[in-house]
């Protein structure tokens, strides 16, 4: 009788699972669809009309590129100051983000915290800080300080405080208490404990997520330069709306950014896996 009952629970737990997956599955499908509806009805019911045009662009832009590929190596040296600005960019938002991300990781982790009435503030800001898309805080920046590379580099830092911060605090909560109390009973300042104590143990996680969030800020930065942020994703923007008779120069920029995307990825994944112990 007794294994019966636990069978017979067991069942009824599932049947359970199975109807609020099928709920939930309902929910998600019903959503997608009116978000479809919603989606074509502001584009004037025009994406079934428009979707077999969807590898025209490409299209033009691979048959442009194999008409003038004697021109490509010369047009990637006239952009590699634009990518160099773009990745300069990406390298002092990602520098300035991770600095602040550590100032407000070890301000919000508990056990840690300076202030710990404070940990839910500087939480929320974090959640503030990610929360908004580089996008968007580099557009309100450029309307106060004018376009160029600095609203770019603020935004994206901004962005990246936000996100690391959060990844930095988890890493944090692992950290040893023990070299913490130890430098408090010798009285220690905040600041030395968590130089002293904290960072060397954190140290090697905090430099992998920041190689990491490097990698995503290059593509962010080359995102940017389409609202006059600089860098090789506003000459990507010029060649665009120059239309056919440039797409040579979109082609040498895309082979460009492919290049140093896939160049940092590597490099900065084969330091990471050092940083953590697999190599």
């Amino acid at each position: 009788m007794t294994t019966q009952r636990v069978q017979d629970s067991y069942m009824q737990m599932v049947r359970r699972k199975r109807m609020y997956g099928g709920i939930m599955m309902a929910l998600f499908v019903a959503l997608m669809v009116s978000g479809f509806m919603l989606a074509d009805s502001r584009n004037a019911g025009g994406f079934w009309s428009g979707i077999g045009n969807i590898f025209q662009f490409p299209s033009e832009v691979l048959a442009e590129a194999g008409e003038k590929i004697a021109l490509l190596p010369g047009l990637m040296v006239k952009f590699l100051p634009s990518l160099i600005e773009t990745i300069n960019i990406a390298a002092a938002s990602t520098l300035l983000g991770a600095l602040a991300a550590i100032v407000l990781s070890l301000l919000s982790t508990r056990g840690l915290a300076l202030w710990p009435a404070m940990i839910p503030v500087f939480r929320r800001l974090m959640d503030i800080m990610r929360a908004i898309p580089e996008i968007v805080i580099a557009l309100v920046l450029i309307f106060i300080m004018g376009a160029g590379p600095v609203p770019a580099m603020i935004a994206i830092a901004i962005h990246t405080a936000g996100a690391l911060g959060k990844l930095f605090s988890e890493v944090n909560e692992n950290a040893s208490l023990k070299p913490v109390e130890g430098l408090q009973s010798v009285g220690a300042r905040w600041s030395q404990r968590m130089v002293l104590g904290v960072i060397p143990q954190v140290a090697p996680n905090y430099l992998s997520y920041g190689l990491l969030r490097f990698e995503i800020n290059i593509r962010a930065s080359a995102i940017l330069g389409f609202v006059g942020s600089g860098g090789i994703g506003y000459d990507l923007k010029n060649a665009f709306s120059w239309g056919q008779g440039r797409y040579d120069e979109v082609a040498a920029i895309f082979l460009l950014l492919f290049g140093t995307i896939v160049f940092f990825d590597q490099l900065s994944g084969h330091y990471r896996n050092k940083l953590v112990g697999r190599v």
